[in-house]
């Protein structure tokens, strides 16, 4: 069956950008905020928490990193292939479809692995009985040695907050 038009064999310019920003949408939409000192999960709610005063020691700059999930590997791979076998014809479609997936597949793992990394703060509070507690939190909310905190603590994770 012969068809009436010729389907084009080459992407326009703007779609491979489109399709390449697919993965940083997917990783955002992953992102997880379960580390904040500012923000509860709604199954946190209606629960009673152990308060406990005491004083800033010191704050250290950390990075929190989530573990990758191969969504920006295999994302990029998948871009990458499509727009390798575009830009290639013939018999070097295929293997510019197989560097594509592979160039594709590394720079979706290097974005995922950007995007699952977080500035965050290890905060060693001297509790008002003379322990010290430690508690590594997300960045959003600056501490300074001397400051009068709070120790939020629910039996599974500890917060600290003013």
């Amino acid at each position: 069956m012969k068809l009436p038009f010729r389907l084009p064999l080459r992407l326009p310019l703007h779609l491979p950008i489109l399709l390449l920003s697919l993965p940083a949408v997917l990783l955002g939409a992953c992102a997880d905020p379960g580390t904040s000192g500012s923000v509860y999960g709604s199954y946190q709610t209606m629960n009673e928490q152990v308060v406990r005063m005491g004083t800033v020691e010191s704050v250290r700059n950390v990075v929190i990193a989530n573990p990758d999930s191969g969504v920006g590997t295999m994302s990029g791979a998948a871009l990458g292939g499509l727009a390798g076998s575009a830009a290639g014809s013939g018999r070097g479609e295929a293997a510019m479809g197989i560097l594509g997936a592979v160039a594709g597949g590394i720079v979706g793992n290097r974005v995922e692995g950007q995007v699952n990394r977080k500035p965050g703060l290890e905060i060693t509070v001297r509790l008002d009985n003379g322990e010290l507690r430690a508690v590594t939190q997300l960045a959003d909310e600056a501490f300074r040695p001397g400051e009068r905190v709070r120790l939020l603590s629910n039996g599974y994770a500890t917060r600290v907050t003013h």
